[in-house]
């Protein structure tokens, strides 16, 4: 079951979800990220491509209910970057829950495949993607990777890893605490659609990007920064 990754489609993939499951579910991804530390991972990448002296765009691509937008925002309240926070989901359900949890001018929302956020912004230094890439198939990812190195952006994924423990793990915490029957589902489905950092590699040697690193992080992470060209 943990050989390879799985094809199976997670429930929040589908087309339609009714709107008070679907927050349900938003808040508890948050609470979920935050507890196994999924945000200071974030934290960490963010630190080795930013510099003080220049000005970035950052956009969060799947950003759901902009959980990771507002962790950045106030992470950056002490390290002082200047930077100019754009969150982009399919969902017009999660941007409007974004909205109206996250009212802060500075956070941004888009309605709108990633791929077009070129009609929204007319430069993107960073792509961030938390949570995202494991709804992809390695061919998605390959295609997401050349769209950041074709626009000169730094890509940042933050990612599961596909581990029995955490498989496990997840399934008997969803079990006994989450009211959402979207996490209970997709929470252990995610794992098993995760990556060893091995398939990392291939898929972005596949890409033909040539700077980047991956790291396990704690716990049951992959931290992947793809460099701009």
């Amino acid at each position: 079951m943990f050989k390879e990754r799985s094809k199976k489609k997670e429930l929040l993939d589908a087309d339609f979800i009714p709107e008070q499951d679907l927050y349900q579910n938003l808040r508890e991804l948050d609470v979920i990220n935050a507890m196994l530390g999924g945000y200071k991972m974030t934290f960490d990448a963010l630190k080795k491509v930013l510099k003080k002296d220049t000005q970035y765009t950052i956009v969060d691509i799947g950003c759901g209910a902009g959980d990771t937008l507002k962790r950045i925002y106030n992470w950056n309240k002490t390290q002082k970057f200047n930077l100019n926070l754009f969150g982009i989901d399919l969902k017009q359900t999660c941007i409007n829950y974004a909205l109206s949890v996250n009212p802060n001018s500075q956070l941004n929302f888009i309605c709108d495949d990633y791929k077009n956020i070129y009609e929204h912004l007319s430069k993107v230094d960073v792509i961030h993607a938390c949570l995202f890439c494991h709804h992809l198939s390695n061919e998605e990812i390959v295609e997401l990777i050349k769209f950041a190195q074709a626009n000169k952006s730094t890509l940042i994924i933050n990612d599961l890893e596909r581990n029995a423990v955490a498989h496990y793990s997840i399934k008997l915490l969803t079990k006994l605490f989450s009211k959402s029957y979207l996490v209970k589902n997709d929470a252990p489905l995610s794992v098993l659609r995760g990556f060893k950092k091995t398939e990392w590699r291939n898929i972005i040697k596949q890409s033909g990007a040539k700077k980047f690193s991956v790291k396990y992080k704690w716990a049951f992470r992959h931290q992947v920064i793809i460099y701009a060209n």
